[in-house]
């Protein structure tokens, strides 16, 4: 989807709805060295701004990008350290 970022791995949390979303994005994140990246896939539109407020404030993991094709919403997570 996104050439921009080396993704270690891809979480698909279609069909889950709050707070599944951002539930499995951590444990998937926690799972990473630092430096790697999760594309997350999802089709709760809340895992927008879900996602984003769950990056900001953890203070290991960079949202790096979203994007929203249709009703699919991929978010692009670093984990920084």
């Amino acid at each position: 989807m996104n050439a921009e970022f080396d993704i270690a791995e891809t979480l698909d949390v279609k069909g889950a709805s709050c707070p599944m979303p951002v539930i499995k994005t951590k444990q998937a994140v926690d799972g990473l060295a630092a430096g790697e990246v999760l594309e997350v896939v999802a089709t709760d539109s809340g895992s927008v701004s879900d996602i984003a407020g769950w990056a900001e404030g953890t203070p290991d993991v960079e949202l790096l990008d979203q994007a929203e094709d249709g009703d699919v919403f991929t978010h692009y997570v670093r984990k920084t350290e």
